[in-house]
């Protein structure tokens, strides 16, 4: 992973999955080169950053075999041997064309009204229900009460992590358990949603913890991961469990090497046209596209979308940073596109754990309006409604690397903690190591 700060305070570029992208902070903020995230202009530091030795690694001796569609049989687990193939044996023409719209980060005043603008109430499935997506959260700068509302409008919510720490890959068991089932438990806190309505993650910068982020997803309940970054490919690739070895190139160098039965991969397949014009991203904020129209977006989306409905239907991921929606031409495209593919014979905007309830009883296009996993009409375990007036806390804020307390603010509909939330402290008791996490299984 390599981020390289450029001279204007705001730009940086960040390697994602083996290549360079240029990213812009959200407005106001300034990119902070010690951490490597974007913060306020009094606690920005600028580099240069010394070199690390890079960690020894060895060999795994528990490595998964290869598919086995005998044994791997639906509905826990799935796989084929080149990972293209469509669940049930289905046809192209008889499967539904799954749209997954996934958002990254914090969610607060920089977005949210874009992405509410993403789910207008026209915009609408064949069943009538209004589309939905899945947001990863991370906890800097997130506004809960935000987060909260999403979730009771219907869309899942999963974890990213508490602190979007560089190097994540290379840590211990414990360290991702402080930072996923942290973000989790902040989430159960002040988003009140609860920790069986969150089941699935991504880990910071698409750089997969190894086997050790799978053992803690196996051990906390959780059902996916969605990490894992693939090439450009002719054909996309579906999602697949984890019980053999992943059916493509693992880009990041860093993806589950043994065998971890029934937990779900849902990878980010490489989003590019036959020219390659905008090269090729797996966050489609990423790509290149920053220059060009709204209708150039359209049709640029368009030709990516088809490689999937005309071929395989493998579910179409649109992952998203705030970045994509502060320039007006990409998401005026964005929405022109959206607009398009609800025209499209079978095509459903669902949130990943509907895709992957469908993978596990794959039925019909035509019979899906009556399908109960994505029906809207029962409202169970959703949080309740945000409340009208938050609190908004000025919390004191220490980071672990800092000599000085910092300000963050915090909005939930929750009481305001003593202390900024962090690692070892979800619920800001300002207690350090307060929580104990033990395993679900």
């Amino acid at each position: 992973m390599t981020i390289t700060k450029h001279l204007h305070v705001s730009l940086y570029s960040q390697c994602v999955d083996g290549f360079p992208y240029l990213n812009r902070c959200p407005s106001g903020l300034h990119f902070d080169d010690i951490n490597k995230l974007c913060t306020f202009k009094n606690e920005a530091r600028c580099g240069p950053i010394p070199t690390t030795v890079a960690p020894i690694t060895e060999p795994p001796l528990d490595l998964a075999k290869k598919c086995d569609t005998e044994l791997c049989q639906l509905p826990y687990c799935f796989c084929s041997k080149d990972g293209t193939i469509i669940p049930g044996g289905l046809d192209r023409e008889d499967t539904p064309q799954m749209i997954l719209l996934t958002f990254d980060g914090a969610v607060n005043l920089n977005n949210f009204e874009k992405y509410q603008k993403v789910f207008t109430d026209q915009r609408k499935n064949p069943n009538g229900c209004p589309i939905r997506g899945t947001f990863f959260i991370s906890h800097e700068y997130c506004n809960y009460n935000m987060v909260q509302e999403l979730a009771h409008d219907g869309h899942e919510i999963g974890t990213e992590t508490v602190t979007l720490q560089q190097s994540l890959q290379d840590k211990g068991y414990e360290e991702w358990v402080g930072e996923m089932i942290g973000m989790r438990e902040i989430l159960r806190h002040f988003s009140n949603i609860s920790k069986s309505n969150v089941v699935g993650m991504r880990a910071p910068y698409l750089k997969p913890g190894r086997n050790t982020q799978f053992e803690v997803l196996e051990d906390f309940g959780y059902i996916y991961d969605s990490s894992v970054g693939i090439p450009p490919l002719k054909f996309p690739i579906w999602p697949y469990t984890l019980d053999y070895k992943i059916p493509h190139e693992c880009r990041s160098g860093t993806c589950p090497t043994r065998s971890f039965e029934g937990v779900w991969e849902v990878p980010l397949n490489a989003h590019y046209v036959e020219t390659y014009e905008g090269g090729h991203c797996p966050y489609l904020d990423q790509c290149v596209l920053h220059n060009h129209d709204p209708d150039d977006v359209f049709e640029w989306l368009k030709e990516d979308f088809s490689r999937y409905y005309d071929q395989n239907r493998a579910p179409y991921m649109m992952p998203f940073h705030t970045n994509w929606f502060q320039l007006k031409e990409l998401e005026m495209g964005l929405h022109k596109f959206l607009d398009w593919t609800l025209t499209q014979p079978d095509v459903w905007f669902v949130t990943v754990t509907q895709a992957l309830v469908w993978m596990t009883e794959p039925r019909l296009a035509k019979n899906l309006n009556n399908f109960e996993a994505w029906d809207c009409t029962k409202r169970e375990n959703l949080p309740s409604p945000p409340c009208n007036l938050p609190n908004s806390c000025a919390l004191p804020f220490k980071p672990p690397e800092a000599n000085t307390s910092a300000t963050r603010y915090l909005v939930t509909c929750r009481e305001c903690p003593r202390r900024y939330p962090w690692i070892g402290d979800s619920e800001g008791t300002g207690i350090e190591g307060k929580d104990t996490y033990n395993p679900e299984k």
